[in-house]
C-alpha cells in the first residue's frame, strides 16, 4: 500500500468523538495487521467480502490511500439505524449491495467537509448494486442535519440518522471506530472489505476506481 497512512494525516482532518473515549481501541486489538504481507484470519463466514477486499488492496492509494482493507471475518449486517422514512433497519437490509456506510455529524467540521463528495459519488455509482449510506448521529437539534445536507445540495443522499449514537457501541464491538468521519465499505454478504478512518475526496477517481473493482466493473 502507498501513500500516507491514518497517522500521517492532520490531527485536524479526524475529529474524536466527545464523551465516548471509552472506544478508542489499540491498533493491536485487530489482531494481526490488514496488510503488509501479515497473516489474514478470515474464516470462509464472509467469501464475497473477503474476495473484495483482495482486489480492494491494490487500489488504496492516492485519495484512498489510508484504505484499510479487511483481513478477517467481520460481519455488521445487525448494524443499526434509521432509514429515510423514520423506521429502524439495518445494514441487513441491504443485503446483495455493496454499500459505503459512513458516520458523520454536523459538529465533525472533517466530517462537514467530505459531504459533498459522498453526494456525488452517489450520483455517479449510486444503483441496485452500490449506495453510499451516510449516517448521521447528531443527538440535539436534530433539525440540522437535513438542513445542511440541503444547504450543500447533497440531495443524492437518503437521510439515514442514529439520534440515540447507540451505532458508536455497535460498532466498537466490532472494534470498527475511533473518530468521525469513519467510512466502512461493506460487501453484499454484510461483513467488512474495509475502511476509512478520517475523510477522503470519496468522488475521485481513485475512490471511485476502488469501488468499482470491488463489484468488478
Amino acid at each position: 500500500m502507498t501513500g500516507t497512512t491514518p497517522n500521517q494525516r492532520p490531527a485536524q482532518k479526524f475529529a474524536l468523538i466527545g464523551g465516548v473515549a471509552a472506544i478508542v481501541l489499540a491498533i493491536g486489538l485487530y489482531g494481526i495487521a490488514r496488510s503488509g504481507g501479515k497473516t489474514s484470519q478470515f474464516a470462509g463466514a464472509c467469501p464475497l467480502s473477503q474476495a473484495a477486499a483482495a482486489k480492494a488492496g491494490p487500489l488504496a492509494h492516492g485519495e484512498v490511500a489510508a484504505f484499510n482493507t479487511a483481513n478477517r471475518d467481520t460481519p455488521l449486517s445487525d448494524i443499526a439505524f434509521k432509514g429515510p422514512d423514520g423506521a429502524p433497519t439495518t445494514v441487513a437490509a441491504f443485503k446483495g449491495k455493496t454499500v459505503l456506510l459512513n458516520l458523520w455529524a454536523t459538529w465533525c467540521i472533517p466530517c462537514r467537509e467530505e459531504m459533498p463528495a459522498l453526494a456525488k459519488l452517489q450520483t455517479a455509482l449510486g444503483s441496485k448494486d452500490f449506495s453510499v449510506v451516510a449516517v448521521n448521529i447528531d443527538t440535539a437539534r436534530l433539525d440540522r442535519p437535513k438542513a445542511f445536507l440541503k444547504e450543500i445540495n447533497a440531495t443524492a443522499l437518503s437521510f439515514y440518522a442514529d439520534p440515540t449514537a447507540d451505532i458508536l457501541q455497535q460498532l466498537k464491538r466490532s472494534e470498527k471506530i475511533q473518530g468521525l468521519p469513519t467510512t466502512i465499505l461493506i460487501g453484499p454478504d454484510g461483513c467488512e472489505i474495509g475502511m476509512m478512518e478520517g475523510p477522503a475526496v470519496w468522488d475521485s477517481p481513485d475512490a471511485q476506481s476502488l469501488i468499482k473493482q470491488v463489484q468488478g466493473t
